[in-house]
């Protein structure tokens, strides 16, 4: 392999591991150590961390966007193995999930943290919450597909 794509394979996958470990850290990490904090608690700090990891999220759309294009065009492009364009097709559908709840969920929850509607807020949260699990077992799709595409 060259350089270039010993490079962009890096990226890509270090940008993976961030966003579906990112995942794994608030679905099965933070959500449930937050069940027994109040709404007044629970929804400004929720706000606080997504606001700070979907920072992460979008740096990490942009890097796998570019390395996964530049990598799919040095594997075959459109005539890659299905598994490549699986993982693709799997990734866009993540990155498009990701871009609604950063710009149509998530600013519920911060004008329901600003406004103190708590149960507006919590709606929000639940709303992101069956999301960003669906954008786990994506990830983990995608992963799968990764392996199974990595004899080609």
């Amino acid at each position: 392999m060259s350089i270039a794509i010993d490079v962009a394979l890096f990226l890509h996958l270090a940008f993976v591991a961030v966003w579906v470990g990112g995942m794994v850290f608030a679905h099965f990490c933070l959500r449930p150590a937050l069940g027994d904090v109040s709404p007044q608690l629970r929804l400004p700090l929720i706000e606080a961390v997504f606001s700070r990891f979907f920072n992460w999220i979008g740096a990490a759309v942009i890097a796998i966007l570019i390395s996964g294009g530049f990598l799919m065009s040095r594997f075959g492009g459109a005539r890659a193995p299905w598994q490549i364009h699986a993982m693709a097709a799997a990734g866009v559908v993540m990155m498009l999930i990701f871009g609604h709840v950063r710009f149509a969920v998530f600013p519920r929850i911060r004008r329901a943290v600003q406004a103190q509607r708590w149960p507006d807020g919590a709606r929000a949260v639940d709303t992101m919450r069956r999301l960003v699990l669906l954008n786990l077992v994506l990830g983990v799709v995608a992963i799968a597909l990764a392996v199974l595409s990595r004899g080609f």
